[in-house]
């Protein structure tokens, strides 16, 4: 009797040793990704630095044609743009290590317009998200049910035009057709000027003018900011949608062919539960392996969707400082938005290997 005792323990312990080493390759997983997080901002955050002053100084940039030689090399020297390119390097890279992104023209600090306007941008890229989910995974399901079928390339091609469409173009369709022509939602804004001055009253206000909105408690105030956000919303995200109708797709139909899906068909289950019950789960997987490429894509498009709808975001602000030549302001936004793009990775990576053991192997 005392082998096969023997012999459980020996199997027993492999077993824990699995378990351990799961737990051990999870955690070397995060800490590599979190790692890798320093130098990804470090070079993101060099490349801006590099390609701002490709044109020069920032000063003679904006203030060039406005100013004579004598105030301009005086601001110059006060700005410190007239050390060495090196030294100029060291003290940005210092700066944004202590939250410092720089002055803009008009001495305005960077960092308080990005707080300022942060929040805009944030709702906004929120608001996107919900319209590629609630669009692209259904429609992406759906497809894979009628794979190979005329409605699968017709959701196809309509895809593509999502995808392709630009985001300004279709912001500017949408403000024609139910601006314009049907007058049933607002052009431009977050809010109307009655109900901005009403949110920026809140004690605390977020920013953020659905969760103030949420706050009071005022259904016509919350209706107000949904109407404002629903075009730039749908403008937005459909870009996003195009992406997760076709991966949704190609992943469903791809479970689909798994053979526990084919035991399921056998016993005469039905193709659309199939797909909402058996194929549904495992490509959702990829969706969020991908949302962190999507978060770049949109906070990309949000400087187009904030300028066609007057959206007061960081997209709109970056615009109005690139018509200003207001470099060291352009400079501070993209050196955060980068920053964002490459945390956000890092949390959906860890997300991943959470739901996906694959990932961390």
């Amino acid at each position: 009797m005392a082998e096969p005792t023997l012999a459980a323990g020996a199997s027993a312990a492999p077993a824990k040793a699995k378990k351990g080493s799961g737990g051990t390759s999870l955690w070397r997983y995060v800490l590599i990704r979190f790692l890798l997080i320093f130098p990804t901002i470090f070079i993101l955050v060099t490349t801006v630095f590099l390609m701002m002053r490709v044109t020069g100084d920032p000063i003679t940039a904006a203030l060039g044609g406005q100013l004579t030689p004598a105030q301009l090399a005086e601001r110059i020297e006060a700005a410190g743009y007239n050390r060495p390119l090196i030294v100029q390097y060291a003290e940005y890279i210092g700066g944004i290590a202590r939250g410092d992104f720089g002055t803009t023209i008009d001495g305005q600090a960077v960092t308080g317009i990005l707080l300022r306007y942060g929040g805009a941008t944030l709702e906004l890229a929120i608001y996107a998200l919900v319209v590629a989910f609630m669009v692209g995974i259904p429609l992406g399901m759906l497809a894979a049910a009628i794979r190979d079928r005329w409605g699968d390339a017709v959701l196809r091609v309509f895809a593509i035009l999502m995808y392709a469409t630009p985001v300004f173009f279709a912001g500017l369709l949408f403000k024609l057709v139910f601006s314009v022509w049907l007058g049933v939602l607002p052009s431009s804004g977050r809010a109307s000027p009655r109900v901005e001055l009403q949110l920026g009253r809140i004690d605390g206000a977020s920013g953020i003018y659905l969760i103030d909105a949420l706050r009071t408690g005022s259904w016509p105030l919350i209706s107000d900011v949904l109407s404002h956000a629903l075009l730039p919303g749908l403008a937005l995200g459909l870009l996003t949608a195009g992406v997760f109708l076709r991966l949704v797709r190609t992943n469903v139909i791809g479970t689909l062919s798994m053979p526990y899906i084919d035991a399921a068909r056998s016993r005469g289950v039905s193709e659309f539960r199939l797909v909402r019950t058996h194929a549904y789960k495992p490509a959702l997987i990829p969706i969020i392996t991908v949302i962190g490429l999507q978060i770049a894509l949109l906070l990309g498009g949000a400087v187009l969707t904030e300028t066609t709808f007057e959206w007061a975001g960081l997209g709109y602000q970056l615009s109005e400082f690139l018509k200003a030549r207001d470099f060291v302001a352009v400079q501070g936004i993209v050196a955060l938005l980068a920053v964002i793009v490459a945390l956000t990775n890092f949390i959906v990576d860890i997300i991943a290997a959470f739901i996906d053991p694959r990932v961390r192997y």
